[in-house]
């Protein structure tokens, strides 16, 4: 598949699935005929294990401390249905900005050309997003990727991520960062988790991609450390991931959301809250949407 290579970031609070998500995607992305590459832009570097049977591999960082320069077979890796794994690495701990990694990670694959040469199709970016710094922002503020999905729950502080994620989109754009291609709501299995983030997605003026549920199948293929498409191939979860990897390909048009100030995030955090309440007592809920 010729033309030009689709690069997405996709950001999600620490715990919440995203480098699950990004892994599947990439996974399932293969499957369809692309020439998939994942890049690990957080310091743990595990983002790439699932799609290498649990093992991990060397990092940028690391590889650039010990030798001073890398070839790119000393730091891209071939996993799962010939995905190409990447893990940008971080400084030694309490040393550092953690975000320079993938600053220097992006830097040795463009100069190695490491995506001409390997015929790239599609490049994930899996970034963490509880603090959207200067190197973790790199992805957006460059325009290293042009679209941005985040991964997020009906949780408060799962949005509160997204929310300060999208002002940080926001905040670029102008200049020509990278936009939002929409939400990929991860562990939705009650109808009030839907609701809640289907009126996030609203009010912050963007689309949730694809609810992903909450799936035993998930964590049976991670204590493999595989993904679920490797592991379950026809089960329902990898379906999901299935549909999701193919709204992210055929995905062309992103935009700037419009985040919540603090403060209207807490109030309707706590709207949404006196809704639950009525619910769990009795009381008559949000019927619309499906409470």
């Amino acid at each position: 598949m010729a033309g030009e290579i689709k690069q997405i970031a996709i950001y999600g609070k620490g715990g919440i699935g995203k480098s699950t998500t990004s892994s599947n995607i990439s996974a399932a992305l293969s499957k369809l005929g692309y020439r998939v590459m994942q890049v690990g832009c957080d310091p743990k570097s595990d983002s790439t294990n699932t799609l290498r049977d649990g093992k991990y591999i060397p990092t940028v960082l690391d590889t650039l401390r010990s030798k001073g320069k890398v070839a790119a077979d000393e730091i891209v890796f071939k996993g799962f249905n010939g995905v190409y794994c990447v893990e940008a690495g971080g400084p030694a701990p309490g040393v550092g900005c953690a975000g320079r990694g993938i600053i220097t990670a992006v830097e040795q694959l463009k100069q190695l050309k490491v995506f001409e040469d390997l015929g790239i199709n599609v490049v994930i970016y899996d970034v963490l997003g509880d603090v959207v710094c200067g190197g973790f922002a790199v992805p957006i503020r460059e325009g290293i990727a042009k679209h941005v999905f985040t991964v997020t729950s009906s949780d408060f502080m799962a949005l509160y991520a997204a929310n300060n994620l999208f002002a940080g989109i926001q905040k670029y754009s102008a200049s020509g960062g990278a936009l939002l291609g929409g939400v990929i709501a991860n562990s939705i299995n009650a109808p009030y988790s839907r609701a809640i983030v289907d009126d996030f997605a609203e009010r912050t003026k963007t689309r949730v991609v694809e609810y992903v549920p909450r799936s035993v199948t998930v964590t049976q293929a991670e204590l493999q450390g595989k993904t679920v498409i490797e592991m379950s191939p026809d089960s329902p979860q990898a379906h999901v991931y299935l549909r999701l990897a193919e709204n992210i390909a055929a995905h062309t048009e992103s935009k700037t959301p419009a985040p919540l100030s603090v403060v209207d995030l807490h109030q309707w955090a706590a709207g949404w809250a006196t809704e639950l309440l009525k619910v769990e007592t009795g009381e008559v809920g949000r019927e619309a949407d499906g409470i």
